[in-house]
């Protein structure tokens, strides 16, 4: 059987351990627990006995995903992390032959996972020119009566771009006309860049619809892996059967954390701390590019902790990623795999030092200039 390995999450594993200064990640700079858990907290984490935990997930924390979500604590089920919520769902919905829209550069999880499945893809590019807005009129077009499912990715990851209120609106409308089911992955939501409030959720705007969450992005809890689904009727049903199968529960220690997490006041004070992060370092990143306008550019990203650059060199994005990695010790994201090749993913929300001194090898590198065609390793 043909398999479509994750090439992101591949390229981390592989060469993450082998660079002086990785940018490849998509978390803002990740919260130490001392930093919000109170003496009681911590004192409920010690003594509480580490038996199973619920299936689907501890009532309160249903219950506190939930008011972040929209929905009721019953249609709820709390995953590991985002990653599994993703891959049961597709189990659920994408089978051989069936039609999947994409929106692209996007977090190719989804698209691995259709793959795998034996399906039909069709990309929905989303506009560079524009601000990495959606064409509706394309997304209309790709869309056919046979579609399975609609793939969103909002706020989107790599471009940090946000659909506005109208292209929400037009991407239910063309999912309500042929019948088609909508994943939404919100995973980012809570990374807003020029407001406070959070994006709004997809979540009780059609009812072919399940939507998913975690802690990694907003919360700055990659760590825990704790994620979510909201769904309703017999695919919540199911989506319970295959969790059961994927990894039972998510760990009651992680999910015990995560109730504090999503809490007040703990829940404001983690968003306010790393949207603090995200802004001083989208400024940062964004310096760095207008002093480099011979290397790269950008669209200013509105959301999340990362940046897309377009660079400027005659190479391939994995060209340029592995002339980062093996001259510059510098781990980036290659474009290609969002969809994107011709540019390069940076988190820009870790320690400033940091990022600053892994951009100053990044410009360094494309100004000696990357030879197509050069090995990956040598």
């Amino acid at each position: 059987m043909r398999f479509t390995p994750f090439d992101l999450v591949q390229w981390q594993s592989r060469y993450e351990p082998t660079v002086d200064y990785t940018l490849a990640d998509s978390s803002c700079r990740p919260v130490e627990l001392r930093d919000f858990l109170d003496e009681t907290q911590v004192a409920r984490l010690v003594a509480g006995a580490q038996h199973y935990p619920e299936v689907r997930g501890t009532p309160e924390l249903r219950r506190l995903v939930a008011g972040w979500q929209g929905c009721r604590p019953e249609e709820v089920v709390v995953t590991v992390g985002a990653a599994e919520a993703n891959s049961i769902l597709a189990g659920a919905l994408i089978g051989p032959g069936d039609h999947v829209v994409l929106m692209e550069p996007g977090y190719r999880q989804v698209w691995g996972l259709a793959h795998n499945a034996g399906a039909k893809i069709s990309v929905v590019g989303l506009d560079e020119r524009n601000g990495w807005r959606l064409d509706v009129a394309a997304l209309e077009s790709a869309v056919r009566p046979d579609t399975r499912v609609i793939a969103v990715t909002n706020p989107n990851n790599p471009a940090g771009s946000v659909l506005t209120a109208q292209e929400m609106a037009a991407v239910v409308a063309v999912a309500e006309r042929n019948g088609t089911w909508l994943m939404v992955d919100e995973v980012h939501r809570g990374t807003e860049l020029d407001t406070d409030e959070v994006t709004t959720t997809f979540w009780g705007h059609y009812d072919r619809l399940v939507c998913v969450g975690s802690l990694s992005k907003a919360f700055a809890l990659p760590g825990l892996r704790v994620g979510w689904i909201v769904a309703t009727g017999d695919l919540l049903d199911e989506l319970c059967r295959r969790h059961e199968y994927a990894t039972v529960s998510t760990g009651l220690l992680a999910m015990r954390i995560a109730e504090a997490a999503l809490t007040t006041p703990y829940r404001d004070r983690l968003l306010d701390r790393n949207r603090r992060l995200m802004r001083e370092g989208r400024q940062l990143l964004l310096r760095w590019a207008e002093a480099h306008p011979d290397l790269v550019s950008i669209v200013a990203p509105t959301a999340t902790a990362l940046g897309l650059l377009r660079y400027r060199a005659e190479a391939t994005s994995l060209e340029v990623a592995h002339a980062l990695r093996r001259r510059g010790g510098v781990l980036v994201a290659p474009g290609a795999h969002f969809g994107a090749d011709g540019h390069l993913r940076v988190i820009h929300s870790l320690e400033p030092g940091y990022v600053s001194a892994a951009l100053d090898r990044v410009a360094s590198v494309l100004t000696e200039g990357v030879e197509t065609g050069d090995p990956p390793t040598r």
